[in-house]
């Protein structure tokens, strides 16, 4: 039976979010969607004046400030290891700001910047003479320049390929410590999506050059054989595209969204020119009837966010090994980045699968799906209609289709349009779960297809279990 405490925390205590939850596991909170009367949570000791690498336990890496010693300032660095939470009594006793380590990593605030003047300069020449010369490049080319800017990429180290889920473990070991420090049997949340699906998976298409979006009617044909909608990106300012074009890809039940401006690779380059670019794709945001926005090559910067209409966002890459910026986004779930979601990039794109690793099969796709399915997350996919025209691309791309809806058939998926999760994800944020006799009730927006999960330990694994009393187990990693 789930036991109440009251949750505070020592130093951080007067820091609270907006829902009266204190700012060092209102991460977690917003996460699990549990009640924020679980467990006493305060931090060990004072935290580090410094930011930095540290790990969390054998095999978690963080990004924040930890109790007691000064983090490493690169990841390639001795890291320092912090012990696991303790437990005093009652009390959780944390040894970082779980919700800064978090925010740091959704935000890709562990990424350094390039150093020195001249190595920007650099930055920004190359990848305007590249953008510059794109249009004229044969994709062997662009192929072989792009395996000479990867090189090396196996020996990064973080984020973790092929799919990075750091904030999922960290969470997952909140909640098991939780459930220690309270000795209580269950911790009831809201599963992560509609009627109770194991997971998510959505398909997208950038569409970036005029074959492209003359591909788009036999993508969608294709889509529709395995009833598959998809979202298409269309870039505002690259080629006319008119409202007959858009509305044609609506009127099939596909979704239309915006793609950059110009895909110059440039929109993120300057402040003041961004807010420039910014207003004009949100007149096109508003043109296109669209909600939904992807960057050109996945160039962001979520600090400048707020400029955006749209409400949700998929340029953030889980693990950007293969980007033209590096980095990673650490979660396979969405996330808000202010008011704006985030559906994350958590699979590796068509062209960097068939251009860049030269493989023709779905074989890295199974590998990632499985890892996103283990953790409850979202799988997301980019397939460009410039690139599926081949003959063997588009057998690879029907394959997987095929294994998406298998899945879907046995019950193991959701699979949903951007527009659909993302109303989903909004109406679970505003979800409570309030005592109701014995149990819980879910009250809020689209609270009839929610479900009550409940999180119980196993040995030391954390599972989860839809019915308290049978504990039927819904499988995923280990804690």
């Amino acid at each position: 039976m789930l036991a109440e405490a009251s949750i505070v925390s020592s130093s951080a205590g007067s820091r609270r979010d907006s829902e009266g939850i204190p700012a060092i596991t209102g991460a977690l909170f917003d996460y699990f969607r549990c009640p924020d009367s679980v467990v006493h949570v305060e931090l060990s000791g004072e935290l580090s004046d410094d930011t930095g690498f540290f790990d969390f336990g054998d095999d978690i890496t963080c990004y924040g400030r930890p109790v007691g010693c000064r983090p490493a300032q690169i990841v390639e660095e001795r890291r320092p290891t912090v012990d696991r939470a303790g437990v005093d009594g009652d009390r959780l006793l944390w040894p970082f700001d779980l919700s800064e380590v978090v925010d740091n990593l959704r935000r890709e605030r562990y990424v350094a910047p390039i150093h020195g003047s001249f190595g920007r300069m650099f930055a920004d020449l190359s990848r305007r003479v590249y953008y510059q010369l794109r249009p004229i490049l044969s994709i062997p080319v662009r192929k072989r320049l792009q395996r000479i800017r990867l090189r090396g990429w196996r020996d990064i180290e973080f984020p973790r390929w092929p799919v990075d889920v750091t904030v999922e473990n960290l969470m997952r070991s909140a909640l098991a410590s939780a459930l220690r420090a309270g000795r209580i049997d269950a911790i009831p949340f809201i599963w992560f999506w509609p009627d109770g699906a194991p997971c998510c998976a959505m398909m997208t298409h950038d569409v970036e050059s005029a074959a492209g979006l003359a591909f788009c009617d036999r993508l969608m044909d294709i889509d529709d054989l395995f009833g598959i909608k998809s979202a298409f990106q269309i870039v505002p300012e690259r080629y006319q595209v008119g409202e007959h074009r858009l509305a044609q890809i609506r009127r099939r039940g596909f979704e239309v969204n915006v793609h950059d401006l110009n895909h110059d690779g440039f929109l993120f380059h300057d402040k003041q020119e961004f807010l420039r670019r910014a207003a004009r794709i949100n007149g096109y945001i508003h043109q296109f009837h669209s909600c939904g926005f992807r960057s050109g090559a996945m160039y962001r910067n979520q600090e400048w966010y707020e400029a955006f209409d749209f409400q949700y966002d998929m340029s953030v890459p889980n693990v950007a090994h293969f980007e033209p910026q590096r980095g990673g986004c650490c979660t396979v779930m969405p996330h808000f980045i202010g008011r704006i979601l985030e559906l994350p990039l958590t699979t590796t794109q068509d062209y960097s699968l068939f251009h860049i690793l030269d493989d023709y099969s779905i074989d890295l796709w199974k590998r990632q799906i499985d890892i996103i399915r283990d953790n409850h997350g979202l799988a997301s996919f980019i397939a460009h209609p410039d690139y599926l025209e081949e003959p063997r691309a588009t057998a690879v791309y029907t394959d997987l289709l095929a294994h998406l809806s298998r899945l879907r058939s046995a019950g193991q998926l959701w699979v949903a349009l951007p527009a659909e999760i993302n109303r989903w994800w909004r109406n679970r944020h505003h979800m409570r779960l309030v005592p109701d006799g014995a149990g819980w009730r879910i009250e809020g927006p689209d609270s009839h297809r929610a479900r009550i999960a409940y999180a119980s330990l196993d040995g030391n694994q954390l599972v989860y279990a839809f019915d308290s009393a049978s504990r039927s187990t819904i499988p995923h990693e280990r804690t």
